[in-house]
């Protein structure tokens, strides 16, 4: 098998960290939201850009290492965290310390709890259901994180 579509599942080796791999590649998700915001000129703009740019990569290497390893979600395969973080972070009125701690928090929430209808998402095959189920999450965290950055809640 190609390493190309493992890199990327495993969003370059976060996945191989042997506690939580899921969490941390949120929270190198949110490094890199966090760098974008700091130094980019139009972070929000790039950051969906990136998302978009990622999501059918994502959804193809979660599909190529799911098969390689004969598994329907290998918990090394985080790409679909770190699309789900940005999908959250995208929701952010501006950014900050407590916004970025609020966004991860609230998306690692909703990944875990999967309120109806995320986990039906993951009924979807392959690489869709493994991606799938983190974007719908990162749409309720999103709309949560805007929500208390409307109420100035950090």
């Amino acid at each position: 098998m190609n390493r190309l579509p493992i890199w990327i599942a495993t969003w370059f080796g976060c996945g191989y960290f042997p506690y939580g791999p899921g969490t941390v590649g949120s929270l190198a998700a949110a490094v890199v939201a966090g760098l974008l915001w700091r130094y980019a000129v139009h972070p929000q703009l790039i950051l969906l850009l990136l998302t978009a740019a990622l999501f059918a990569p994502g959804v193809w290497a979660s599909t190529r290492t799911a098969r390689a390893f004969n598994r329907k979600d290998p918990g090394m395969v985080v790409v679909d965290e770190v699309l789900g973080q940005w999908v959250t972070l995208l929701g952010a009125r501006h950014l900050s310390a407590g916004t970025l701690l609020a966004g991860f928090l609230l998306f690692r929430l909703f990944d875990i709890w999967k309120p109806p209808p995320v986990r039906q998402f993951e009924k979807l095959p392959e690489g869709w259901g493994i991606v799938a189920d983190d974007i719908a999450a990162g749409i309720y965290a999103a709309l949560i994180l805007y929500i208390g950055g409307s109420f100035n809640l950090y």
